[in-house]
C-alpha cells in the first residue's frame, strides 16, 4: 500500500497564502486521480481538489478561483497552493488517491486572525 506524508500546513491570517506538498512512498504515475481533502473540526471529510495523470483538475465550489493543485510523477509529489486563506479553511488536509487507500496524518492549516 503506498503511503502519504502531507506537509506545509501551519496558522495564517485570512487572506494569506500556504503550500501544501504530500510525498507518496512509491509511484504516483500508477495513481489515475491524486486528490487533497480536508477534515474540520465536527465535519466530514471532503474531497478539496483532484487531479488526473493527463493534468485534468476539478475544484470544490467552495475553493474554487484561490487553490491551484499540481502533482509531479517525477518526484512522487502533488501540492496544493491555498491562496487568499479563509477562516472556514480551517481543516486538517489530507492526500490520497481516488478511490483512496490509507490515509496519512495530514496537516493542519488554521485560518485566523
Amino acid at each position: 500500500q503506498v503511503q502519504f506524508v502531507e506537509s506545509g500546513g501551519g496558522w495564517v491570517q485570512p487572506g494569506g497564502s500556504l503550500r501544501l506538498s504530500c510525498a507518496a512512498s512509491r509511484r504516483i504515475s500508477s495513481i489515475y486521480t491524486m486528490a487533497w481533502y480536508r477534515q474540520a473540526p465536527g465535519k466530514e471529510r471532503e474531497l478539496v481538489s483532484r487531479i488526473t495523470n493527463g493534468g485534468r483538475t476539478n475544484y470544490a465550489d467552495s475553493v474554487k478561483g484561490r487553490f491551484t493543485i499540481s502533482r509531479d510523477n517525477a518526484k512522487n509529489t502533488v501540492h496544493l497552493q491555498m491562496n487568499s486563506l479563509k477562516p472556514e479553511d480551517t481543516a486538517v488536509y489530507y492526500c490520497n488517491g481516488v478511490p483512496t487507500t490509507d490515509w496519512g496524518q495530514g496537516t493542519q492549516v488554521t485560518v485566523s486572525s
